[in-house]
């Protein structure tokens, strides 16, 4: 049994932020039945971030909605609105991340669900929080990027803000709301309180930079500074970065410079006897000339039994390959109801060993109402 069987999670959201929280939720155990506009779903459905389509809809979409149910539901509609309602007084969990005022208006804020559901947890993801200037604006995830100074952390000194190659801050929002919601059912189960979860993506993208933030303000207000070139960590002296090799590239986290000017017999680095975080500039230069002489593989083979943090940079193909990865049985093949199916990644979490997977993929939109309707007696 999976320690979420039996909790019903009534999803509100959509894009990824929200989305993925309640992914995480099914992925442990708990019935997840996604509300949808009729006709149009989730906007997440025909969001494509590339040419690929799977059965018609969203790679995107299906990807982060795997494990769930579809119930569309026109919830502006008085009368549709009143059957919603019948079916939120048997949620656990309400989730949504509109912008603020949006379930306001509609009638179903945190105060009007807690009238019909007194213990319900009500969670919700928004873009900038309810107060202040950036309040109202839309919660995409390059312009938290943006506005939270996380691009100036990616890249080398001379590129210009950098943004991550991911939608980093709707998945740290979604892990912060995940958390969040199994935080107040705890306190549910042994308190018998219901709460209201908030987790904005500003917050979580500030949180992400804890680190980097206590360094700023402790450090006399200077702004973090990446390296000319091989830029990994801002706040971190040579040899942190990567390095183009013969036939690739390699990393190198911390490490003695001493050390590894002996290593690989590089005369060049043996003038730095000491690893001072201002001379990173001119060790991380001559490393990056050094290290192109020689193959990755001629280089991990010096370094890895000298215990020195290092590592092979691979894409994909070349990682899929890995029996590290393989080992790990991380990609699970799913089937949605009309037969269709696909490979994905399976819950990250094991708990007393076990994995937890699910052969159930993305819902078509609406294709749970009838079992739904019947089931809650909604009519």
């Amino acid at each position: 049994m999976k320690p979420l069987e039996d909790y019903l999670i009534i999803d509100f959201s959509q894009f990824l932020s929200g989305p993925s929280a309640s992914l995480r939720l099914a992925d442990l155990g708990a019935r997840v039945i996604k509300i949808e506009k009729p006709g149009t779903g989730d906007i997440c459905r025909t969001l494509y971030t590339s040419d690929l389509i799977m059965n018609g809809e969203s790679s995107v979409f299906h990807t982060i909605n795997r494990n769930k149910e579809s119930f569309a539901i026109d919830f502006k509609q008085p009368e549709e609105l009143a059957k919603l309602k019948k079916l939120l007084a048997k949620a656990d969990v309400v989730m949504h991340n509109f912008r603020p005022g949006v379930m306001e208006r509609i009638g179903l804020s945190y105060e009007e669900v807690q009238k019909i559901n007194p213990n319900v947890v009500y969670a919700s993801i928004s873009g900038f929080g309810t107060k202040g200037a950036f309040k109202d604006l839309p919660g995409q995830d390059l312009l938290l990027q943006s506005l939270t100074a996380l691009t100036w952390l990616t890249g080398n000194e001379g590129d210009g803000p950098v943004p991550m190659g991911l939608s980093i801050v709707d998945m740290l929002a979604g892990a912060h709301l995940t958390q969040g919601i199994l935080a107040a059912l705890y306190r549910k189960v042994t308190q018998n309180v219901g709460a209201l979860v908030e987790v904005s993506m500003l917050e979580s993208a500030f949180d992400f930079q804890f680190e980097t933030i206590t360094t700023f303000f402790n450090d006399g207000g200077e702004l973090p500074v990446r390296t000319k070139t091989n830029n990994a960590n801002a706040y971190l002296g040579a040899p942190y970065g990567i390095y183009q090799t013969k036939n690739g590239y390699m990393s190198l986290a911390m490490g003695s410079i001493p050390v590894l000017a002996e290593l690989l017999s590089c005369e060049a680095l043996k003038q730095f006897p000491e690893n001072k975080f201002t001379l990173r500039d001119d060790i991380k230069s001559i490393l990056a000339a050094h290290l192109l002489t020689q193959d990755s593989e001629y280089w991990l083979n010096i370094l890895e039994p000298a215990d020195i943090w290092c590592a092979n940079v691979l894409n994909y193909e070349q990682l899929f390959a890995q029996e590290g990865f393989q080992v790990l049985d991380f990609v699970q093949q799913v089937e949605m109801l009309d037969g269709y199916n696909y490979k994905t990644t399976r819950c990250p979490i094991r708990i007393d060993g076990e994995l937890f997977t699910s052969g159930k993929a993305s819902p078509k939109l609406g294709q749970d109402n009838e079992s739904i309707i019947k089931e809650f007696n909604l009519c």
